[in-house]
């Protein structure tokens, strides 16, 4: 799968110069993890997270704190935002993704085309995908072979691995079957065989 499979587009943003509710208020309508911050000519110059907007925004309890502190968050996205943000293509193999995600600790990537954001990929979305039934993976597996080679495969799924049968024995052909049911969402492993030589064991 690549980055384009699994991105919200389009992709809400804001700019510096938005304020920080408005940017709050965009998180909570749409239940996002973070906005993309852009330019006047929309491009990428930064990332406004959930946990930028609450950092140091709430100020302590006077009536149980004997330190009261007032809140010292800045007022637009501009203020709040990170920067240098990373980003990647549309292209990206989702693979990739999901390492950078989990090694930088963040919970959102920016997808660009060029400097222009094109959408957005969060750690939900890909748990979404894995999160697939079985029989809706099995069903887009089926559509994408039978249009390869017609209606040649036998498809098992079970908890996101794929079995592909294949009447003929051709491992090219078997080979690209492999290929195409790895890019559909949710599957998370796939294997072939040749349907006479599994009859024979």
């Amino acid at each position: 799968m690549r980055a384009r499979d699994l991105m919200t587009a389009p992709v809400i943003t804001v700019h510096p110069w938005t304020s920080a509710k408005e940017a709050a208020g965009l998180l909570s309508m749409h239940g996002f993890t973070a906005l993309p911050v852009v330019d006047d000519d929309d491009r990428l110059v930064g990332i406004v997270t959930e946990a930028d907007l609450i950092r140091g925004r709430i100020p302590a309890d006077s009536r149980y704190s004997h330190e009261p502190r007032e809140s010292v968050a800045g007022k637009t996205a501009g203020d709040l935002m990170t920067t240098p943000v990373t980003a990647m293509s549309s292209g990206t193999d989702v693979a990739d993704l999901c390492q950078a995600l989990v090694d930088a600790r963040i919970r959102a990537m920016p997808i660009v085309d060029g400097s222009a954001v094109v959408g957005i990929v969060t750690r939900g979305d890909v748990v979404r995908v894995l999160a697939r039934e079985d029989a809706e993976i099995a069903r887009d597996v089926r559509h994408r072979l039978e249009i390869y080679g017609g209606g040649r495969w036998e498809v098992a799924v079970r908890d996101g691995s794929v079995h592909i049968t294949d009447q003929f024995d051709d491992e090219s052909d078997r080979h690209v079957a492999r290929l195409l049911a790895l890019a559909v969402p949710g599957v998370v492993a796939a294997d072939t065989a040749y349907a006479g030589e599994e009859q024979r064991k």
